[in-house]
């Protein structure tokens, strides 16, 4: 057969085949026109080193393989070469696994260290089980579904609600635009008016604090302090775009999130909702975990005292801050 008919029933491209014999893999016959002629051993020597290679073992380490299969054994594998070219795989992942590991515990440390440099928790003692990492997601969160939940809030009125803020205030949520609403009564009119944002989330993990068990297997509820650290990093910016506020609203005590706001250095607000009451006057989603009731993930544009805006479901945490940007560009005032 020719090489166009052996790349495509081995699954490979032309130019790899001629690697392959580049390499010595492959000696096809040629004929009186010195075209390439391969034969069934050569496709199954061809599929050999797409399997190896799916394996992670390099091209030019397969020779072993197919000389196993050359002097007529059924399987790829059956002679010592082999196996000792399997082990040798294995030694050197075993030695890249320990290299990494070793990596990966000097940035935790390093990661402990730095988170409580500005906290009130004390670093865990050692022998201790390193920190649970919150500030990078996993690649497999499961996305949460929009469930209607949120879809009754546009043009709701702002609750008459006062909540206690880590700035040792508090907060009244249908005066957003008075000049007492954040204790502040000489405030000029132009820092009153405008639109509030208030991002609500479950509850932020901090140093040395397990999450509830089984909290990434929850949909939307991983992601509270990338969530928070993009809001952080994107502050300016809602400011330039039209957001005079920005909270941060969960359930979570004060003091809990007073430490939030001191390691991560955020540049807003707090605000603290124990007994949920905001959740029954607007009828907010919550999800149960760990014997406790959150709240699910929702962001609110306030404006003249009234909900503008709904942002529900949220997902990835970790881009929110920007989706709340983009549309605060999208819809200037």
């Amino acid at each position: 057969m020719r090489i166009g008919e052996l790349a495509r029933r081995a699954g490979v491209t032309t130019k790899a085949v001629r690697y392959y014999e580049s390499l010595g893999l492959l000696t096809p016959e040629r004929l009186a026109n010195s075209y390439r002629d391969y034969d069934e051993h050569d496709v199954r020597l061809v599929r050999e080193i797409r399997a190896l290679a799916r394996l992670g073992l390099p091209v030019e380490r397969t020779r072993p393989f197919l000389d196993c299969l050359a002097v007529g054994h059924e399987h790829a594998d059956d002679c010592p070469a082999s196996l000792a070219e399997y082990r040798a795989a294995i030694d050197e992942l075993s030695q890249r696994i320990a290299g990494l590991t070793a990596r990966r515990a000097a940035l935790i440390t390093h990661l402990r260290h730095a988170a409580h440099r500005n906290s009130r928790v004390p670093e865990t003692d050692e022998g201790e089980a390193p920190m649970t990492d919150f500030v990078n997601l996993p690649a497999d969160l499961p996305v949460p579904e929009d469930d209607g939940a949120a879809a009754h809030l546009p043009g709701t009125p702002a609750p008459p609600l006062e909540l206690h803020s880590t700035g040792d205030t508090t907060v009244r949520l249908d005066a957003l635009d008075a000049p007492d609403a954040l204790g502040a009564p000489d405030a000029p009119a132009a820092l009153r008016s405008g639109r509030t944002v208030i991002y609500i989330y479950p509850l932020t993990g901090r140093p040395g604090t397990d999450l509830p068990e089984g909290w990434d297997a929850i949909p939307g509820a991983r992601g509270c302090t990338p969530e928070a650290c993009g809001f952080r990093d994107h502050y300016q910016e809602l400011l330039a775009a039209g957001a005079v506020r920005v909270f941060g609203l969960s359930s979570q005590e004060t003091d809990y999130q007073r430490e939030v706001v001191e390691r991560l250095r955020l540049p807003f607000e707090m605000l603290s909702d124990p007994t949920r009451s905001l959740a029954r006057a607007l009828g907010l989603p919550t999800f149960e975990a760990g014997g406790a009731t959150l709240y699910k993930r929702l962001t609110l544009i306030i404006r003249d005292g009234a909900i503008e805006h709904v942002f529900y479901p949220i997902f990835p945490p970790s881009e929110h801050a920007e989706q709340v940007l983009t549309w605060l560009r999208e819809n200037p005032l």
